[in-house]
């Protein structure tokens, strides 16, 4: 009984997701919104002639200051859950032929990680992307002990030495955007800032970024090596981010990188109440993915998908506008392993929502509240907000 409501509650939501496409795509709707925020002017969106054949992604993000701009894509694909994390993955071939399929479709801008195997998944991404290497950018991070006795380590000559073998596996000469991946308690941040400062002279380092980290390290780090973006959480249930760090990116011109902008898969459909994250998955460990928080969070989902039946956006799209809409800074940076659900992520710079759209979901869903913290203790030890 409960493995037949389990089907049918994944069949609908199946059906709903492809409708929802059926419907974007075929009446191609999509709301305007112009404006600026606080000293930014919105990407505006690319003509639709502009587009080469099967590419869907066009619109492109300025992250950074004027003086040395990183120009991406609007969305970037994280690949982390391609290698690890997520349960069963599929194999190397089909995620090297989705990478490629996402390059094909207009996306620019991939995100690794050493620790995300540990090492496999920036050979996966080096070896995907070698054939087109000069077209796109890549970002990888450092800052964890992954064979030596510490959980962190951001030393100078540790940095350097990741730096090299990042090199190697992404099959390149160059970083394109090298993430402290966590702020180190043990060492400066003026000494990690040095060290990258130190690549980006040698050429092999283009771009300095942070990964959850706040204010205060953000403007050490940035007055000695400027911070081209933060990597941080964010999404509907995770909002931090705006009365953090949101104002000291805007003022020092500092791009941000949201991760998990659909929360792991939650906002997008891809989970119910009986989904089975105990095997191996990272989300099963933490509070908001608790079998009760769960089902309660769910609301939001279900929100999502109302407010969007009148607009043809599944709320996976709706998530993705709503940050692109609101912010131009902000590049939002979903990970999948479906070719359906990557086309249908990257269809979501064609929307704009307006402000008026956007009060109306934000108030909805803070109506509905979170359930559940984005972390465990030692997780959340590990962020500085």
């Amino acid at each position: 009984m409960k493995k037949n409501l389990e089907n049918q509650t994944e069949n609908k939501n199946l059906l709903m997701r492809r409708g929802f496409l059926k419907a974007a795509t075929l009446l191609g709707l999509g709301t305007v919104a112009a404006g600026t925020v606080k000293g930014y002017t919105a990407t505006s969106q690319s003509p639709e002639k502009n587009k080469g054949i099967g590419t869907i992604l066009t619109r492109k993000r300025t992250l950074g200051s004027r003086k040395n701009p990183l120009e991406v894509s609007a969305i970037q694909l994280g690949c982390m859950g391609m290698t690890n994390g997520r349960g069963v993955h599929p194999d190397r071939k089909s995620m090297i032929k989705l990478i490629r399929d996402a390059a094909d479709r207009g996306c620019d801008f991939f995100d690794t990680a050493e620790i995300y195997g540990p090492y496999v998944n920036e050979e996966l991404v080096g070896e995907a992307l070698a054939p087109i290497r000069n077209q796109v950018a890549i970002s990888t991070k450092f800052g964890f002990d992954i064979e030596g006795p510490n959980v962190m380590n951001s030393r100078p000559e540790q940095i350097r030495k990741v730096a090299d073998q990042s090199l190697k596996r992404l099959k390149t000469d160059r970083i394109d955007l090298f993430f402290q991946h966590r702020v180190d308690p043990n060492v400066p941040i003026e000494e990690v800032a040095g060290a990258v400062k130190d690549l980006i002279q040698e050429g092999k380092v283009l771009h300095f970024g942070l990964s959850e980290a706040g204010a205060e390290t953000i403007r050490r780090a940035h007055a000695v090596c400027p911070v081209t973006a933060v990597q941080s959480e964010y999404s509907f249930m995770t909002r931090l981010p705006e009365d953090f760090i949101f104002s000291t990116l805007q003022e020092l011109e500092i791009g941000f990188v949201a991760y998990s902008p659909l929360c792991r898969g939650l906002l997008g459909g891809s989970l119910t109440e009986y989904s089975d994250l105990k095997t191996n998955d990272g989300r099963g460990g933490w509070p908001r993915f608790q079998p009760e928080a769960l089902r309660a969070n769910l609301r939001i989902t279900e929100a999502l998908n109302e407010f969007g039946k009148t607009r043809g956006m599944t709320s996976a799209q709706i998530c993705l506008a709503w940050m692109l809409s609101k912010y131009p800074f902000i590049v939002p940076l979903p990970g999948t392993t479906k070719l359906s659900h990557l086309e249908e992520d990257f269809r979501a710079a064609d929307f704009t929502l307006t402000t008026a759209e956007i009060n109306e979901i934000e108030d909805k869903i803070e109506k509905i509240g979170v359930v559940g913290a984005r972390y465990d203790a030692l997780q959340q030890s590990r962020v500085e907000y």
